[in-house]
């Protein structure tokens, strides 16, 4: 069976576990693993760019924000990057910055992306972030990663079964098979990023723990 749709998943899914009785819960599976690879392994797939409207303190984030790359005002000449601090850095840099001016840090709080100094006029920035991916559904029955990556999912769902089937011997194969499939991703994500010209920051797969 071609793994190329939401129901076809589900269908592997249930033939690979041999249960014909997991109709209502094998949705919930295919839910944890997305949220578990979405959490690992950001790829150059969910990078996006967007522009911002920079115009006091804070500034709502995009909704299908995950996390930041780069913040960049393009509105001064010339383009002004702002360094990301932490949450703790920025709250020294709010007793040095006191006045209003030119934007020179940048944090995330919450759904806002926070700015110091506070600006003294309104910017247009350029925001490069990892956004998160649409998630399978019956109504959105693919996606870019169940097209290049359907191990990924087959696997990863599989695992999240394990704690509700208990005890199945299968869990040290789709473990391997998993994290296999990951490290795959990853390789190949790296591999695209380096055609770009670009250094990029290898990431490990985390050992998974059912």
């Amino acid at each position: 069976m071609a793994l190329n749709s939401y129901s076809a998943l589900r269908a592997s899914i249930a033939d690979w576990l041999n249960r014909d009785d997991l109709t209502s819960v094998i949705p919930d599976f295919i839910s944890l693993a997305e949220a578990q690879i979405e959490r690992r392994v950001p790829t150059q797939r969910m990078v996006v760019r967007t522009n911002l409207t920079i115009s006091s303190q804070f500034t709502n984030l995009p909704s299908d924000f995950l996390s930041a790359k780069s913040l960049v005002l393009t509105s001064t000449s010339p383009v002004r990057p702002l360094e990301f601090v932490t949450e703790d850095e920025m709250d020294a840099k709010r007793v040095v910055f006191q006045a209003v001016g030119k934007p020179a840090y940048f944090t995330i709080i919450g759904t806002t992306v926070e700015v110091v100094p506070t600006p003294d006029t309104s910017y247009t920035a350029e925001l490069t972030y990892f956004q998160t991916f649409a998630k399978l559904s019956d109504s959105n029955t693919t996606n870019w990663l169940l097209e290049r990556h359907p191990d990924v999912y087959l696997y990863g769902s599989l695992l999240q079964a394990a704690p509700y089937l208990r005890d199945d011997e299968r869990v040290g194969m789709w473990t391997a098979l998993y994290g296999q499939a990951i490290e795959d991703m990853i390789v190949q994500n790296d591999r695209a990023s380096l055609s770009q010209g670009r250094a990029v920051m290898k990431v490990k797969p985390t050992r998974v723990i059912p």
